[in-house]
């Protein structure tokens, strides 16, 4: 029973997981962005994070982590922009499919993980802000292309930064804070 109950749904590891995820996203969101100069568009440390607890838990809990915490972050400002909260969403499933080859819960995280975790990233960045957010910006808000597809490049150059630095440090400390496999025997 207990193992179709964890088929059916998310276990409870992963519901504390997106709890846990999307506070500190809206944390991270609000109180550290830092402007770029693009109205509406800032260094988010958040996304760093999101790449972290994506590649820890899968794509379900990155997706719902990443629409939870930008979704609580805009309605403290008046309202969700739903755009940008189903490309940060987007953002977060698609990191989560990483945690396959990423194996941070038990294998060794290599050089070559992290370039192909850091070129998988910037794909998922293109995919959410250069091609997401502003097409859902002129079809849900009517926006002007020009300004949104702006917005969206930026968002996505700012963004890959973050997590090439933020997220990758994040992850490498991850795994060296676990005990090596070989690290524990029995006496």
């Amino acid at each position: 029973m207990s193992e179709q109950r964890k088929k059916s749904g998310l276990s409870v590891r992963a519901v504390v997981a997106t709890g846990i995820g999307a506070a500190v996203f809206f944390i991270l969101m609000k109180y550290i962005a830092i402007p770029t100069g693009v109205p509406n568009t800032n260094v988010n440390v958040a996304e760093g994070w999101l790449a972290l607890i994506a590649g820890l838990f899968g794509p379900v809990v990155g997706f719902l982590v990443g629409i939870i915490g930008h979704t609580l972050t805009d309605a403290t400002y008046g309202a969700p922009w739903w755009s940008w909260v189903l490309a940060d969403g987007v953002f977060g499933l698609l990191l989560g499919l990483s945690k396959r080859f990423l194996d941070l819960q038990g294998g060794d995280l290599t050089a070559k993980k992290l370039i192909q975790f850091n070129v998988w990233q910037i794909v998922a960045n293109v995919v959410s802000w250069v091609i997401i957010a502003p097409i859902g910006d002129i079809l849900i808000y009517k926006q002007p292309a020009n300004k949104v597809f702006l917005q969206g490049i930026v968002a996505a150059i700012v963004n890959i930064l973050s997590v090439a630095i933020i997220g990758s440090i994040l992850i490498v400390a991850y795994v060296k804070s676990r005990p090596k496999k070989s690290s524990l025997r029995s006496e």
